[in-house]
């Protein structure tokens, strides 16, 4: 992505650009760009077109992409849905001649849908690729920034924090929260109060908060925190056991790094460095969590964890293959699991 931006700003347009990954948002972001930096303001009815590549028939993708601009340098034609050409279809066919000799006056952007990951090697091979997977925490604070200031919010201390942690990194969801509390008529400042309202989670009662409390041993309060929960809007059981196993990997990282001799600013940094390199996803603040693992490393020795590792294994089967006990009472019995360990591994 800092690639294309920096490409882009310097050069300005490549012909041909296939856009992949999970985020959306940030694929219009670039078209926006791109058609800016291709057309400005003027004359975009007759020099932009957009179609679906299941629909596109091999006479109309050649016609628009050798259209000649009309009282313009150049002209922007963009494919969506280009996973429809896995198969040598007619029209990936036609595509790809034109790829080989693409027309200098068009900008052709072929974008590929955020549920198929999976890179085409020929589209990929005759265009400018560029992936727009998820952002890391400090980036998706930046975004939140420019969107809040694009969207006229001003957000109070912590109340941009809370919105991150209650939504997740999902851009599209973050972009329709922030739309909600641009509506909102208050004189200042958007507070953490009114984030939580609006997203319907509270302060403390994020999935962040609750892996927290479990790996930091406050089981009472985790426990009577899984019921509320799961009544939050997109939080599933799975979801919450995904969250819970990516934390508890992340410590064991983190026990390695103190078993090596590491302690204090030296095992925060090499926990750092870890996640990193690992970019896990949905993971907030990197420096906060390698605070945060550092700090439980010690009450999490290796037998302790690979204990954890198994309880949650077998909890996975239990909220794929039972119906003897609810989803509350099956979280619930694995915290107390993990409680439990502390005393097992010691």
């Amino acid at each position: 992505m800092d690639a294309f931006w920096s490409r882009l700003k310097r050069q300005g347009p490549d012909p041909v650009y296939y856009l992949t990954g999970s985020e959306e948002v940030l694929k219009d972001e670039a078209i926006e760009n791109l058609v800016e930096a291709s057309l400005g303001e003027g004359l975009r009815d007759f020099n932009f077109d957009q179609i679906q590549a299941s629909r596109a028939d091999p006479a109309s993708l050649n016609d628009l992409c050798s259209t000649l601009p009309m009282m313009a340098d150049r002209r922007v034609v963009v494919v969506r849905g280009v996973e429809a050409w896995k198969r040598k279809t007619r029209s990936k066919k036609a595509a790809l001649n034109y790829l080989a000799d693409p027309a200098p006056e068009t900008v052709l952007v072929l974008v590929q849908s955020s549920g198929d990951d999976k890179l085409d090697k020929d589209l990929s091979a005759a265009a400018s690729t560029v992936q727009f997977g998820e952002m890391e925490p400090h980036r998706i604070t930046r975004w939140l920034t420019r969107e809040a200031s694009r969207q006229g919010i001003e957000f109070g201390d912590g109340a941009l924090d809370h919105l991150r942690a209650a939504v997740g990194t999902n851009l599209g969801l973050l972009r329709a929260e922030m739309a909600k509390l641009a509506s909102l008529e208050t004189s200042g400042p958007i507070t953490v109060e009114q984030v939580g309202d609006l997203v319907g989670v509270r302060r403390g009662e994020t999935l962040d908060d609750w892996c927290h409390l479990v790996m930091a041993g406050q089981s009472r309060e985790a426990m009577c925190l899984v019921e509320p929960l799961l009544q939050q809007a997109g939080t599933t059981p799975v979801r919450v056991l995904m969250a819970l196993g990516r934390t508890l990997v992340g410590v064991g990282i983190a026990r390695g790094h103190y078993d090596s001799g590491n302690r204090g600013r030296s095992l925060e940094n090499a926990i750092f460095q870890s996640i990193r390199r690992a970019r896990p996803f949905g993971l907030g603040s990197w420096k906060a969590e390698a605070g945060l693992w550092a700090s439980w490393a010690p009450a999490w020795p290796p037998p302790r964890i690979r204990k954890g590792l198994d309880d949650m294994a077998t909890t996975d089967q239990l909220l794929k293959d039972t119906r003897l006990s609810s989803d509350v009472g099956v979280l619930t019995d694995l915290v107390g699991k993990l409680a439990l360990g502390r005393e097992v591994a010691a």
